[in-house]
């Protein structure tokens, strides 16, 4: 049973949101263990960022966002049948599956918007969640690119590439 108030609601982003969307990006971006990005997003860039995506949504609970994710093709031309996408949970918010609710969704709208698979191309191992998560989700292991992530301290970790159809969804 929920309590009230804790129905997760996931829509599109508005720019009301955007300050919000900003430090949760950062915050994982900052953490330096799933995104590839270096450097957090100022005002303006993340305002730029999010607007440029086919799809930016976010996960409310209680009035807060508490996750996001991004949608565009992975590629251009020939490949731009091919949807990529990033997820972002905040660390006060795990354990409630707003990651598995963000995952559902993307998959989705990426067929409304046309899109034939969705390929993530850089899953990293230590992340254990996102990994079971997409194997939960009906995602096919593509392989292992050694040492494809440098983390914070220098070493590197595997990443794993996934990719579903979206013939179902």
């Amino acid at each position: 049973m929920q309590e009230p108030g804790s129905e997760i609601i996931i829509r599109a982003y508005q720019p009301a949101d955007l300050e919000a969307m900003r430090r949760l990006w950062n915050e994982i971006v900052a953490g330096g263990d799933a995104f590839p990005q270096e450097q957090p997003l100022s005002a303006a860039e993340a305002a730029e960022f999010f607007a440029a995506q086919s799809r930016s949504a976010v996960a409310e609970l209680a009035g807060e966002i508490a996750g996001l994710y991004i949608l565009h093709p992975n590629n251009v031309g020939r490949c731009g049948h091919l949807a990529n996408a990033s997820y972002a949970v905040s660390a006060a918010a795990r354990g409630r599956h707003i990651g598995e609710l963000l995952v559902r969704d993307s998959l989705h709208q990426a067929r409304l918007l046309g899109f034939r698979l969705l390929q993530f191309n850089a899953v990293v191992c230590g992340n254990t969640s996102a990994i079971n998560l997409y194997r939960k989700l009906g995602f096919t292991e593509l392989g292992t690119v050694p040492g494809g992530f440098r983390l914070p301290d220098g070493s590197y970790q595997d990443i794993l590439l996934f990719y579903r159809g979206l013939d179902d969804c």
